[in-house]
Order: structure tokens, then C-alpha cells, then sequence
């Protein structure tokens, strides 16, 4: 029995065993196209079990910036697990941990003196809105509103979700989350709505923090604002000892053409949200950084005061090895060039595209190009133009995955202009049959 059962998973296709026992994510499987089986990936390229090559031109939801089997990522890893794996975190350290939290001190504000290591974007977020809110409870002041833009998204725990705004994630669990209050993005022509409501809310509400994508509202569409307009808003929070949570998770380490978006304002966050690229796309990894300020406010001989969060992989050595390796493939020279080619590419290829009779706007910031496509009606997240453009591109060799309307890239690092100008090609294929 067992050797009739071996020989029918053997003969079986991996999209097919996948079916029998997976439940992916984002998913509705009654409706959703199979999963493509991909066997193996290499810089900017993924090949699947039937030997088909694609461009992962959105770098595998963005967290793969240096390229798949990356040998410098891999040989640390595998240098740190033949040294240590893993050690719990609570009452001990190792040198990994040490080296990250080092590094990262080197290219994050100056203001940022303290991280705390968790395991992926959402528990990133949820992080930083437990201390915003403990701060307050800490130093016996009630504070429990949280200000975020409208249509943010923060991640799939319940705090994160809370501070989401797009309809569809959140809906099945209203009237179970914390008080959010949510604000328009200042986009350019609104930007003294959204500095009105901030200090509306912030006059009306016991608010102890704003969290916000800096200057790229990722899983919106890729929405952008401009630095100074985030500038205002930082200060009105300032001014009124409402915490500032930079949620980089999606921008940080190098996307947006600086280490992180909040480089490009003079205010800095009192707390800063980094996973995805942190380790490259290898190991699930998170980490919230905050100011000595934050961090004092637990610091207590009651021992409530404590932040009482944790995770059983938290600060994983073999998960800072890689972020390790990430952070110094992230400051070479060759990286840093990178960025700029493709930012430079970009350049070229929305000159080409912003007056083609299907492209509404265009908007570049660092690594990242989006494209509104013009459509009949109301865009659907998960509706037929999405669809129609998706099935086009992957059936054309390119992974890209349109948000509603709205066509983005956001390569890999190390994508050959060769493989940008492909996609580019396909991009304005795609428009011809929409």
C-alpha cells in the first residue's frame, strides 16, 4: 500500500500535491488560477518545475532586493548554522544579534538607540503600537487612539489589521480593534485636508501615536506623497507628544533611492517598522527600533512596567546572519549603483509610457514606477482588469501583480537592464489588449 501510494506522489505535478493539503494566502481557491510551481530562482530570475522562466520584477513582495540565491546571503547562513542555530532570546544574547542591532545603527536615525527583534512586518507594527499605547499606561496617562491614513496597510495581526484601511482585509472583524482614526493622505492638491484632520483627531482624541508608510502607500497602489507634506504632519505630532511610527517595512533598505523613506525629512519617527528586505528574502525576520526615550519609559524597578512581548524566534542567529549580509550587500558600492540604474531606467521608460492613451499617471520614486491604467469603471482590488493583466505577464515570463488598476515594478537590485527593458516591452504589450 505505501509503495502504490510513494509511486502516486512521485507521478504526481507539484501544483497538484499543492492543491491537496495548502491554503495560500490573499487566496480565494474556489476562484483563484493554480499556483505556479516555481523549482528554483537565480538574481532576477525564477524557473518553474516545467523549466518556464520568469522576471521576478517585484522582487517576491519585495523582499528579495539582492536576487535570489544570493551566494554572499547563503554562505553566511550557512556559516551560522554550523555555529549556532538558535538560542532563546530571554535571558540570553550572542553576537549575531549584537552585529545587527550595530549595523543598523550605522544607517538609521540617530535618534533610533533601541531594536527589538520579532518575525516578520505585522509583528513589526504590532510592536510599536504596544509600546505607543504601554508608554502612555506606563507614565499613567490614558492614550488608546491610533491615527493612520485611509487605505494604509500595516499586516494581518489584529493591531496592524486595526490600523489598515483597506476595506476588504479588515471588514469580517469590525468593532473588535483598538480605536483608529484615519486620515487622508496629502496627496498633492489634498494636503491641507489631511494636516486639518491630523490636528482635528489629535484636538478631539486621546491619541498616542500615527503610524504611516512614508511617502509610498504600498499595497494602496503605490500611492505617493511628498516628503515635505510629511514633514508637517510629523511636526504637528511632535508638537503634541503624539508618537511617530514609520512603518518602512515595504520602503526600507534602499527602495526608495535613501536607506529609508524617512531619510528624506528633516523630523525622524520615534519608532521605525523594517522586515521584508532585511534579510534578503531568506529568513523570516522583523525588528521595531525606538528612541532611549521609549525605552526608558520601561525601564522600572516595577516590574509590570516591563514590555511583556516576545517571540519564540526572536533575534534567531542563523535570521541575523542573513540580515547581516543583507545590510553589507546593501552598502557596496555596486548596490548603491544599482539602485540608481534602475531608478535611471525608469526615468527613460515613463517618458516612453506617460502619454499612451491607456496610461492615466505615472509616478517614480527610488526602485519603484507605477502606472494607473485607464479603466471603464471603478478599479476592483481582485477584478477582471487585475486579472487580465496578471495572467498576461506571467503568461509572458514576468511576475508582476497590479493593484486594482495600478501597474507597478519594483525590482530586485540586481536585475540586468536587459530584463527591465523586457519587462518594460510587456508592460506596454499588456496595454494593447486592455
Amino acid at each position: 500500500m505505501s509503495t502504490i501510494k510513494n509511486v502516486a506522489l512521485e507521478t504526481a505535478t507539484l501544483v497538484e500535491r499543492d492543491q491537496k493539503y495548502l491554503w495560500h494566502p490573499y487566496t480565494q481557491h474556489k476562484t483563484a488560477a493554480l499556483p505556479i510551481a516555481i523549482a528554483k530562482g537565480e538574481g532576477a530570475l525564477l524557473w518553474d518545475e516545467n523549466g518556464k522562466e520568469y522576471i521576478d520584477a517585484i522582487a517576491s513582495w519585495w523582499v528579495n532586493p539582492y536576487g535570489h540565491s544570493n551566494r554572499f546571503i547563503a554562505d553566511a547562513i550557512y556559516k551560522q548554522l554550523t555555529t549556532l542555530e538558535h538560542v532563546l532570546f530571554g535571558g540570553f544574547t550572542h553576537e549575531p544579534a549584537v552585529l545587527v542591532a550595530e549595523k543598523l545603527m550605522e544607517i538609521l536615525p540617530k535618534n533610533q538607540q533601541k531594536i527589538f527583534f520579532s518575525d516578520n512586518g505585522s509583528t513589526a507594527v504590532e510592536v510599536a503600537i504596544k509600546v505607543a499605547l504601554q508608554y502612555f499606561f506606563n507614565k499613567g496617562e490614558k492614550r488608546t487612539t491610533i491615527i493612520a491614513f485611509e487605505n494604509a496597510f500595516h499586516g494581518d495581526t489584529f493591531g496592524a489589521m486595526a490600523a489598515s484601511g483597506i476595506s476588504f482585509f479588515v471588514e469580517a472583524f469590525e468593532g473588535m480593534f483598538i480605536d483608529v482614526v484615519r486620515i487622508p493622505v496629502p496627496v498633492k492638491g489634498h494636503e491641507q485636508e489631511s494636516y486639518d484632520a491630523l490636528q482635528n483627531v489629535i484636538n478631539t482624541k486621546n491619541c498616542a501615536a500615527f503610524i504611516f508608510e512614508p511617502l509610498v502607500l504600498g499595497a494602496a497602489g503605490m500611492v505617493m506623497y511628498e516628503p515635505k507634506s510629511l514633514e508637517v504632519l510629523m511636526q504637528i505630532c511632535k508638537e503634541n507628544q503624539v508618537f511617530n511610527i514609520a512603518d518602512e517595512v515595504m520602503t526600507g533598505f534602499g527602495k526608495t533611492g535613501r536607506n529609508f523613506a524617512t531619510d528624506y525629512v528633516t523630523n525622524k519617527p520615534d519608532m521605525m517598522c523594517l522586515s521584508k528586505a532585511l534579510t534578503g528574502g531568506t529568513i523570516p525576520m522583523a525588528i521595531t527600533t525606538f528612541t532611549q526615550d521609549l525605552y526608558d519609559a520601561f525601564y522600572d524597578d516595577d516590574i509590570n512596567k516591563a514590555l511583556f512581548h516576545g517571540h519564540t524566534f526572536t533575534a534567531n542567529p542563523t535570521g541575523c546572519a542573513a540580515a547581516l549580509a543583507s545590510l553589507t550587500l546593501l552598502q557596496t558600492d555596486e548596490m548603491q549603483s544599482n539602485i540608481v540604474r534602475i531608478h535611471d531606467n525608469h526615468k527613460v521608460f515613463e517618458k516612453r509610457i506617460k502619454n499612451h492613451p491607456k496610461i492615466v499617471t505615472t509616478r517614480i520614486l527610488g526602485t519603484i514606477i507605477a502606472l494607473e491604467v485607464v479603466t471603464d469603471g471603478a478599479a476592483s482590488y481582485y477584478g477582471s482588469l487585475r486579472n487580465k493583466l496578471y495572467d498576461f505577464f506571467i503568461a509572458n515570463g514576468v511576475v508582476l501583480r497590479p493593484v486594482g488598476n495600478i501597474v507597478y515594478v519594483l525590482p530586485p537590485y540586481v536585475i540586468s537592464d536587459e530584463q527591465l527593458q523586457k519587462v518594460y516591452q510587456v508592460i506596454e504589450n499588456a496595454l494593447e489588449i486592455v
